[in-house]
């Protein structure tokens, strides 16, 4: 199991642009995809963008076509490009490593990376 590093959060206007990034060492050589959530304050984590292990990508309605999700294997590495960001968009952000094993399901939370979008 691996407890993922998050970074590259901060505050921005709406409109602008974020990349985030979660590293997860291991994760490519354990066969795991990586997801990122979210947490505002006060409301339940929600699921944003995953990419697999064979990098299919995946988005939650509310962001598909603002964020892309991508990976460099060699820094073992996802990066969230996170475009036309609006105030809704403001929380915590965390990724977690997935799949079908269960040093790839049973990893730890990493300590997020806050995004604050203002109107």
């Amino acid at each position: 199991q691996v407890q993922p590093v998050e970074s590259g959060g901060g505050s921005v206007q709406a409109g602008g642009s974020l990349r985030l990034s979660c590293t997860a060492p291991g994760f490519t050589s354990n066969c795991c995809g990586i997801s990122w959530y979210r947490q505002a304050a006060g409301k339940q984590r929600e699921w944003v963008s995953s990419i697999s292990t064979d990098d299919r990508t995946m988005y939650a309605d509310s962001v598909k076509s603002r964020f892309t999700i991508s990976k460099d294997k060699a820094k073992e590495t996802v990066y969230l490009q996170m475009n036309s960001l609006k105030p809704e968009d403001t929380a915590m952000y965390s990724c977690k490593t997935f799949g079908t094993t269960s040093w790839c399901n049973l990893g730890d939370w990493g300590q997020g990376t806050q995004v604050t979008v203002s109107s």
